[in-house]
This record gives structure tokens, sequence and C-alpha cells, in this order.
């Protein structure tokens, strides 16, 4: 036996076992895991991000034993089982890859991505293609989304000037609000179309927003964690001048490595 088919059987196997035998196991319903997943995928983004490959390794079994519980816990419900989901997605390869396995051309990745957003729309009997977006993603992933979404339909800017000049125009739409004092409430829909224009930016540039900001999350910590470390009295005590000069060492010692 292939020992990829084996390794499956055992995890099979296993839940099986913990359904029958375990308490914590029997008790858990698709509601119940529903959060532990996110938290999962979470922590194998997590350790994409930190280049951890055995790390990673350990993530991609922990969410694959989730994907084997909720398929466990439908086939207890008579709904479907593993096998069912295995073939579902191996139709839908195939079907959503016709420059493949049919006779269309697809010559580069922009081609690939128009064909498959046409595709899901026809299975699925959608009336808009933005209705692929999951409703409870992150909204910066979810804007991100959104924008690839549009994208495969031409609704987009050729030229990347054109969509900083966005981002400049939001800027200065967000600025009229504040300085005319409107509502809060209104500054934020003018601040949240900035976001909306930088993420849109981030993308002609071929950047990941989330990974992005994620990275200068690490970089703040790292640099505050240095103030804390290195302040000579407590933080409140500290003058921000104070603060700042410190922040300048942090910056200082890691251009030298």
């Amino acid at each position: 036996m292939d020992v990829r088919l084996k390794a499956f059987e055992r995890l099979l196997n296993i839940m099986d076992e913990l359904r029958e035998k375990c308490p914590w196991d029997k008790k858990q319903t698709l509601e119940s895991l529903s959060l532990l997943t996110i938290e999962e995928t979470y922590e194998l983004v997590d350790a994409i991000h930190e280049g951890d490959m055995e790390e990673l390794k350990g993530e991609i079994g922990d969410l694959m034993l989730h994907l084997v519980f909720y398929s466990k816990i439908a086939s207890e419900k008579k709904s479907f089982d593993i096998t069912d989901v295995l073939n579902g997605v191996c139709d839908k390869l195939v079907h959503r890859h016709p420059h493949i396995y049919g006779d269309v051309v697809a010559e580069d990745e922009e081609a690939v991505l128009k064909n498959w957003e046409q595709l899901k729309l026809q299975e699925k009997g959608k009336t808009s293609i933005l209705q692929g977006v999951p409703k409870s993603l992150p909204s910066m992933v979810k804007a991100y989304r959104i924008q690839e979404k549009v994208k495969q339909v031409g609704f987009q800017w050729e030229e990347i000037e054109d969509v900083w000049d966005k981002v400049e125009e939001e800027l200065g739409e967000l600025q009229v609000t504040i300085d005319d004092r409107e509502s809060s409430e209104r500054i934020a829909d003018e601040f949240g179309d900035v976001v909306f224009a930088l993420i849109n930016y981030a993308r002609y540039l071929k950047i990941d927003p989330e990974a992005a900001l994620e990275k200068t999350n690490k970089k703040f910590m790292r640099r505050f964690k240095y103030i804390e470390d290195h302040a000579t009295k407590p933080l409140t005590e500290l003058s921000l001048d104070e603060m700042d000069e410190l922040w300048d060492e942090a910056k200082g010692l890691e251009k030298e490595q």
C-alpha cells in the first residue's frame, strides 16, 4: 500500500476510536470545533511566517485532523463522509482546470484565475462573483479577496499610478472630514476607504498587506521591548523624548545586525 494512503487510513482509524472512546472527542460538534479550527489556521499561518518547517508540519497535521473530524461528525449525521469530501474536491479540481483536463487554452495565471471564477459562478448558480467571499474573513483579508475577485472581470486600474492617486484622494477626503469636525461615524467611513485603497495599492505592489502589517507589529513589539528592558526607571516616569531615544537605539541595533 502507498505509504500516504496507509498514513491517512491510520488517521481515520484513530479518529473513529477517539470519537467512540474519548469523553472530549465524543462531545464535540461542528459548532464547537469551528472556533478551534480558526485558531489552528492562525497557528499554521504563524508557522509559515516564521519559516519554521517543523512547526508547519505539526500545524498541517492539526488542521487535517479537524477536517477529518468534521467529516466524521457529518457521516454520523448521514450527510456525507470523508470519501464524499475527497471525491468532491477531486471532481471540482478536474472541472475547474479545463486547460489541463479539457481542451481550453490558458496561457498564463490570469487566464486560469478568470476561468476559475467563471466556472464557480456556473457551478453554484451565483449571480455575483463576490458571493464567494466568506463573510467571516478578517476585514483586511476580505478586502484583498474582494479586490482579487473583481479583478477577474476587469474592474481595476491599468496603471499603478492611478491606484496611488486613489490613495491620495481618499487621504484628502479623510482629512476634510477631520478638519470639518464631522461625526466619528463619518470619519470612520473615510478611514475605511483609505485602508481599502492602501490594500489595493499593496496588491499592485505584489505585497501581502496582512503579512506586511504583521511584520510591522513584530518590529514594534521588539523595539518597545527594548525600551522596557533598558529603561532606568518605570516607563510611566519616562518622558516621551527619553523613550524615543531608546527607540532609536533599538532601530540602530537592528541596522547593525
